[in-house]
């Protein structure tokens, strides 16, 4: 069984509700994943939306939230993990608005795409990390699995 990391508040694929964006509480969703390899050390989790700023014209991918160190006997976070419930050991890493936090899904047009990319490790990283770059240069040679979850989101219509 390979890793797999899904989300009972949307489908792979399917719309992220509003609950979860900033349009709505702005809590990070609950996750779960199984089939972690046994040499798995820690997990590390990075959630961002490569269609920035607009999806017919992409410039840039946003991070939404960076976290590491989740502890390999970890299988889920909860909802509003974020803010109330890491487990003990996980860091989080500044997302693009400059917090070590969750930051949901805010487009400013059309329908983005938003990326959970749950790796697992052979190691746990060192140090504090400030973001997705130096997650994801500290992670290099150590991802032994790899599992992605995506959901899209776009905001309601404002009324004139």
């Amino acid at each position: 069984m390979s890793l797999q990391i899904t989300s009972p508040a949307f489908a792979q694929g399917g719309s992220i509700p509003s609950k979860y964006t900033c349009e709505g509480q702005d809590i990070s969703p609950p996750l779960a994943w199984s089939g972690g390899p046994p040499n798995a050390k820690s997990y590390a989790l990075i959630v961002d939306d490569p269609d920035a700023p607009d999806p017919a014209k992409p410039q840039r991918v946003y991070v939404h939230w960076v976290v590491y160190n989740i502890p390999s006997s970890t299988a889920s976070l909860p909802e509003t993990a974020s803010k109330k419930g890491m487990p003990k050991g996980a860091m989080q890493g500044k997302n693009d608005w400059g917090k070590p936090e969750y930051g949901g899904p805010c487009p400013p047009i059309g329908r983005h795409r938003y990326f959970f990319k749950l790796y697992a490790l052979d190691t746990e990283l060192s140090g504090s990390l400030s973001g997705k770059t130096e997650v994801e240069r500290a992670m290099k040679g150590h991802v032994v699995a790899s599992a992605e979850l995506m959901g899209t989101y776009q905001k309601a219509p404002t009324v004139k």
